[in-house]
Formats: C-alpha cells, sequence, structure tokens
C-alpha cells in the first residue's frame, strides 16, 4: 500500500506541480508527518523532490522530470468506466483505484493535453441523484458487485411488496438510476431488475454465471425503462393550468409533464391553458395532481375530478 501511496504522491506532484504538505495529505488521506515520511523516500529513491519554504513554498519536482510508471493495473483499468462519478465508484470499491487511474492517465498525457483535462475536470461535475432525495443505502452493493465483476451466480433473499423471496440469480450489470443503484440479473431464464437496497442477504458462489447471448445492458435497460413508463402511466389527466402551473409541469411529472406542455393549447386572457398529462392510477393522480395546488383545475376524468374534490373537500374541512 505505500509502494501505491509513493506513486501517488509523485503523479500529483507531477501533473500539478507545486503542493503544500496540507494539500497532499489532503488528497492521499493520511497525515502531514506521513507526506514528509513519504516525500523523503522518494528523494531517497533517486526522485528529485524538493521542499521549498515559505508562504509559496511545498513539494515539487525538479523542472522537466516526469516519470513512466504509469502503467495501469487491473482494478484502475476497471474503474476507468466510472470516470467522472466519484460516489459511484466509491459505493463499488473502487473509488481509490479510479483516483489513481486518473492521476496515471493525467502523468501519460502532453503537458497541453494534461492541462486541458485539469481545466475541464475543475469546471465539470456530475451529480446523478435527483433533487430533494437521498440515496437509498445499499449495504449490499459491495457483494453484489463482486459477483457482477467475477461472474459468478448469487444465492440471495429479497424483499418485495409481496413479501420476501430466495432466488438464485445470474447477475448481468449494474445500473446507477436517480442516486439508487440497480442489479440486472437473470432467474429462470428471465431478465428483471432488482433493486439492491431491497436485498437482505446475498452470498457470492463459486458457480459461473450464464449470460445471454448478446446482452446489452444499456439497451435492455432503455427498453425497461419505456415499458416501466407504460405500465405505470395508465390513463390521460385533462387539466386547466395556469402560467405558473405549465412551468412546474416538467419539473414535477418529468418527460410526462414536457410532453404535456408541447401539447397545450391556446392560453386565454388570463394565460391558462388545457393540456392533458399521462399519470399514474387513480390514488396516485390524485396526490400528484394536488401537488399542483391552486394552479391547476381536473377538467376530466369525472372520477378523477370528483376524487380530487373530495380529497380538496375533506381538506378544507380538517383545516376550518
Amino acid at each position: 500500500m505505500r509502494a501505491d501511496r509513493l506513486l501517488a504522491l509523485l503523479l500529483l506532484l507531477q501533473n500539478r506541480g507545486r503542493m503544500t504538505a496540507p494539500e497532499l495529505a489532503e488528497e492521499l488521506e493520511v497525515s502531514v508527518r506521513t507526506v514528509y515520511r513519504d516525500a523523503e523516500a522518494l528523494t531517497a529513491s533517486g526522485v528529485p523532490v524538493y521542499a521549498e519554504r515559505g508562504p509559496a513554498g511545498g513539494f515539487r519536482l525538479l523542472d522537466g522530470y516526469r516519470t513512466r510508471l504509469t502503467g495501469l493495473t487491473d482494478d484502475e483499468a476497471d474503474s476507468l468506466a466510472l470516470a467522472g462519478m466519484p460516489g459511484a465508484a466509491a459505493d463499488l470499491g473502487l473509488g481509490a483505484e479510479l483516483a489513481t487511474a486518473q492521476l496515471k492517465l493525467a502523468a501519460a498525457l502532453p503537458t497541453g493535453l494534461g492541462e486541458r483535462s485539469r481545466r475541464i475536470k475543475e469546471r465539470f461535475h456530475l451529480d446523478a441523484a435527483a433533487w430533494f432525495r437521498t440515496a437509498e443505502p445499499a449495504p449490499r452493493l459491495a457483494v453484489i458487485a463482486e459477483a457482477v465483476w467475477r461472474e459468478r451466480v448469487l444465492t440471495a433473499r429479497y424483499r418485495r411488496w409481496g413479501g420476501e423471496v430466495d432466488r438464485e440469480l445470474h447477475p448481468l450489470g449494474l445500473v446507477l438510476k436517480a442516486g439508487n443503484w440497480y442489479l440486472v440479473a437473470s432467474a429462470d431464464d428471465n431478465v428483471r431488475t432488482y433493486r439492491v437496497s431491497r436485498f437482505l442477504t446475498v452470498t457470492v458462489a463459486e458457480e459461473p454465471c450464464v449470460r445471454p447471448a448478446g446482452f446489452d445492458l444499456a439497451a435492455y435497460w432503455e427498453e425497461a425503462s419505456r415499458g416501466l413508463e407504460a405500465r405505470v402511466l395508465r390513463s390521460t389527466a385533462r387539466l386547466r393550468v395556469s402560467r405558473s402551473g405549465l412551468r412546474l409541469l416538467p419539473a414535477m411529472f418529468g418527460a410526462a409533464g414536457a410532453r404535456a406542455v408541447e401539447g397545450a393549447g391556446e392560453a386565454d386572457a388570463e394565460g391558462w391553458a388545457e393540456v392533458d398529462l399521462e399519470v399514474e392510477e387513480l390514488p396516485v393522480a390524485v396526490s400528484d395532481i394536488l401537488r399542483l395546488g391552486l394552479e391547476a383545475e381536473v377538467l376530466g376524468p369525472p372520477a378523477l375530478r370528483a376524487a380530487v374534490a373530495k380529497s380538496v373537500t375533506g381538506l378544507a374541512q380538517r383545516y376550518a
């Protein structure tokens, strides 16, 4: 582990130039005292590391020095698919490998391209989680990821709506959606999606898993997502919506809200327009539409309008 840390320190100095001991300690997640010891070890091994004192001081390499020790390990190469997603890499136990792999790649780039790469990293950031939501804890993610990497069968106990079930799964891939992890796996020759947070127990077997010929994780997920949306959005509500309501629809209802706005009728003199909004079954639709408050009125279907009116009347009586 110390050899990896020494290489990481060397690559940090090569990629970023002068760095102070506290900056290096933060990057390497060690103490300042350890940074000084590691710098001395590099110097003793022939690496020209110089310490400069004063407010603008720090550690740096001799001008023009570049290491060629930039080969990637297997785990570091695996982690590159998660570049730009340090949180996801950490969840999968590849956080340190990704950080080292990125340092090695930056060190291998010509000076000009390395600087451009660093500037892009400073200016763009990916946050996969949805607003105002905390990602679900997934304590068994690391074990599931091991089965995915090694292509081994998983024996698991899973909590679903109807109760708990035991499954023997052939893991095909992991998907991070809106901050939550999902396992795509086959069971009884059927490919299904499992929410990782709902696994109660998981054990990696030594039996190799069977992967369907030509299986494409991204293509499966896209098709499954469309199928889920079609199954969930079973009805269409006719609404009369204010200007403010039109702005709220995409934020509250996602793609369905955006489609409703695109197909909105002509607004009247007060800015109200009629839209068709795809909604879920009645109880969920009532709850969702009430979030629009006074910015929307349900015109149909009659059952939905009556259900919303009943809820509003009940609320008025409760707060009277």
